[in-house]
């Protein structure tokens, strides 16, 4: 992998009564916009060391919606993330850009993409949290307050970056993750505690635990799918078991309901392969960009 990209300048937009915090290197080419979009729980830093492979191309690496410096209360409704990205693309004047995204962001791209049919020329879903149709319309509920997602027992607060790497490093799923990515979700991870004293996770327990209780919120997002006529690569990680936070939860049928979608199974990778293995995810995102 190539050595880092000097650090990037982070930007905010408004967006939906928030300021969205985007993280953007310069190019040193004249290669398309990339725009990526993280995972629940996560931020735009963790793509770091995927984004040094890619030195021609204006980069733009996105702290969703009260995640990293995009500071904000829990999450109702995935459509408002959507919203958000949006919101910073018209700003920004991007459009024809080449879409990144992972889990919970590759989500928000695709309905992005089809929100704004200009905004990309291509997208690289790895394993979207987009199930098959029957999964938005079951009728139990996920969670309640009485019942939260467990993500709410988070330790929240730690001294610092070293702190939150010690605590982490030897636990499941942070133990499959390549260093380099382990330490720029540590380094970039935490922010100012609320009480003034040492840092907290920028991703608030209670905001996570939100995003999974929403998971069904976007019931369109499979009508949304069909609408996207640019080339998608869907990459689909294992399935196991929704329980599994390892486990991919992609619904296989989702390449086939793209115009023009494709579908990459690997099965030798877990949901998090872009953690997993950065040089494999960015073979495959510039691979896609020169197809």
């Amino acid at each position: 992998m190539a050595s880092p990209r000097a650090a990037p300048v982070t930007r905010f937009y408004p967006a939906g009564g928030i300021d969205l915090a985007v993280h953007e290197w310069a190019s040193e080419g004249g290669g398309v916009p990339l725009v990526f979009a993280h995972a629940t729980g996560f931020h735009g830093r963790v793509w770091d060391t995927i984004i040094a492979a890619f030195r021609d191309h204006p980069v733009y690496a996105i702290d969703l919606r009260g995640h990293g410096l995009s500071r904000a209360g829990p999450i109702g409704d995935w459509r408002v993330l959507a919203s958000d990205v949006a919101a910073f693309l018209a700003q920004a004047g991007l459009s024809g850009a080449v879409g990144i995204g992972h889990s919970m962001g590759a989500h928000t791209l695709l309905q992005v993409a089809a929100d704004r049919p200009a905004a990309f020329s291509r997208l690289v879903l790895f394993d979207p949290v987009i199930l098959a149709p029957d999964y938005y319309t079951a009728a139990e509920t996920l969670f309640t307050a009485d019942n939260p997602h467990p993500a709410i027992r988070r330790k929240r607060d730690f001294a610092s970056a070293e702190a939150m790497s010690e605590r982490f490093a030897a636990r499941d799923p942070y133990d499959l993750f390549d260093p380099r990515v382990f330490a720029d979700y540590c380094r970039h991870g935490l922010v100012p505690a609320a009480s003034g004293e040492g840092l907290e996770l920028a991703c608030a327990p209670e905001v996570e635990a939100s995003v999974y209780a929403s998971s069904r919120s976007n019931g369109a997002i499979l009508d949304a799918a069909r609408a996207v006529d640019i080339p998608v690569l869907v990459v689909r990680a294992k399935h196991t078991s929704l329980n599994d936070f390892k486990s991919s939860p992609t619904w296989p049928g989702l390449a086939g309901t793209l115009p023009k979608g494709t579908d990459l199974y690997r099965p030798d990778m877990t949901h998090f392969h872009p953690f997993q293995d950065p040089e494999d995810a960015a073979r495959i995102i510039a691979g896609f960009i020169a197809h």
